[in-house]
């Protein structure tokens, strides 16, 4: 086999694993399998991935792509988070946190290297929506069992998703791809079929959860897919059903919760939040350009909390959270890498071949970072993840433009080369 080919199968090899990640980052199997506790399948299959993309650029002398301004922001915020340690209120939870956000910039960084073609995409979108459902399944049993529920009513499940309401933001992930997958004349009768499972079960597990935040962000979502999608009846009438759905068979106890949003004053978790967003505010005028250390937010929360906050939360919010851990340089570098994310996402979303898929990760991307205004996860995967194929989308449209527009010269006789030239340099009306 030739320097090439073994090359190209490291490649493929770590597409697999990077797919394989994406479906443990869901089904969570060593959190409620003991058997596979032992062998950190997340670690295993990330580092896998990352480890054979970097031995396909050394093997064949091909240049890392960080993804220009917005790879390079990610980079210089995890390094800003680890050089945090020299001045953290609590050091050693900040290694821990860098160290946590530089295995998530190896996995978006092994995203942009991997993900390179629309079916690659589709196929590590698909395995999310399919594992997602392990998670629903998880979230809706612990309910009929009454297992383990928060405030007595609010059900969620293992791992990362102990907390109701992360759980529903990142199982909201789930929902616009799914729909997405089901909207698509092209897929597969058996993935539309297991995507309208996943969008349903999904729904149910964030009703389930009473998460607001999680509501909130699940209707943007659904809101911005809709009307982005070309087939604009058909994607109303699929957010329609769902929306439905949810109204004739949400339990009484979640509009409830939702209600107590106009009186939050007297809802001691929306008052967390506000004393939270208070912590913050102080440790931003104490502390503007370089914050009290990456995840010591929680550790800073004595000094700075007002009397009646007895109890320390996290900042319930990713903006406030970095500008309180990393000043307002850490939210510099971190908007430049979550907006250009972002703006990836929509431009991704108009290529003719993979902008179905392109609008979905737009929409779920909008739905994330509403949750992350009233959540604080800087460590979360599913972001980085989420935030990588998004800047793929972009990626791959761009290398279909330059390949039509490469081809729209070369088919130009060549008696019309000068006009060949003008056609293809993009000024041609």
């Amino acid at each position: 086999m030739g320097v090439g080919e073994q090359g190209q199968q490291r490649d493929i090899l770590a597409f697999y694993a990077l797919t394989a990640f994406a479906a443990v980052m869901y089904a969570v199997p060593g959190e409620w399998l003991p058997i596979f506790a032992p062998l950190r399948l997340a670690l295993v299959t990330s580092g896998l991935a990352a480890g054979l993309m970097a031995m396909r650029r050394l093997g064949r002398a091909e240049p890392l792509y960080l993804d220009g301004a917005r790879g390079l922001s990610l980079l210089a915020f995890s390094g800003l988070a680890m050089a945090s340690v020299a001045w953290s209120v609590n050091p050693d939870v900040t290694r821990a946190t860098g160290i946590e956000l530089l295995k998530l910039t190896a996995i978006y960084l092994t995203i942009i290297n991997v993900i390179t073609t629309p079916k690659r995409m589709a196929v590590m979108a698909g395995a999310m929506v399919l594992a997602s459902i392990v998670t629903s399944i998880g979230v809706i049993n612990w309910y009929r069992e009454g297992v383990d529920m928060v405030e007595g009513f609010r059900s969620r499940w293992v791992g990362v998703y102990a907390d109701p309401n992360h759980m529903a933001m990142d199982v909201g992930v789930a929902v616009p791809l799914a729909v997405a997958f089901l909207a698509r004349k092209e897929s597969k009768w058996v993935m539309r079929v297991a995507a309208a499972v996943a969008a349903v079960l999904a729904v149910v597990a964030i009703v389930l959860s009473h998460s607001r935040g999680g509501f909130i962000g699940l209707s943007v979502a659904m809101t911005v897919w809709a009307i982005r999608e070309k087939r604009r009846l058909q994607s109303i009438a699929v957010a329609a059903v769902l929306a439905l759905g949810l109204v004739l068979f949400a339990p009484q106890s979640f509009w409830e919760r939702n209600e107590t949003v106009a009186t939050f004053h007297e809802d001691a978790s929306a008052m967390g939040r506000v004393y939270a967003w208070q912590v913050a505010s102080r440790i931003s005028l104490d502390k503007p350009l370089l914050g009290i250390g990456a995840g010591a937010f929680r550790f800073a929360w004595p000094f700075y909390a007002p009397p009646e906050a007895k109890r320390a939360y996290v900042a319930h919010n990713i903006f406030l959270d970095v500008i309180g851990e990393t000043g307002f340089i850490g939210l510099l570098f971190f908007l430049v890498f979550a907006g250009g994310a972002t703006g990836g996402a929509f431009a991704g979303s108009k290529d003719s071949q993979s902008g179905w898929l392109g609008r979905a990760l737009a929409a779920a991307m909008a739905g994330y970072l509403v949750c992350d205004l009233f959540s604080g996860y800087i460590l979360s995967a599913h972001l980085y993840v989420l935030f990588g194929l998004a800047a793929s989308a972009e990626r791959i449209a761009e290398a279909r433009a330059r390949s039509a527009a490469g081809l729209t010269v070369q088919r130009v006789p060549a008696s019309r080369g000068s006009a060949a030239a003008w056609e293809g340099s993009g000024h041609a009306a």
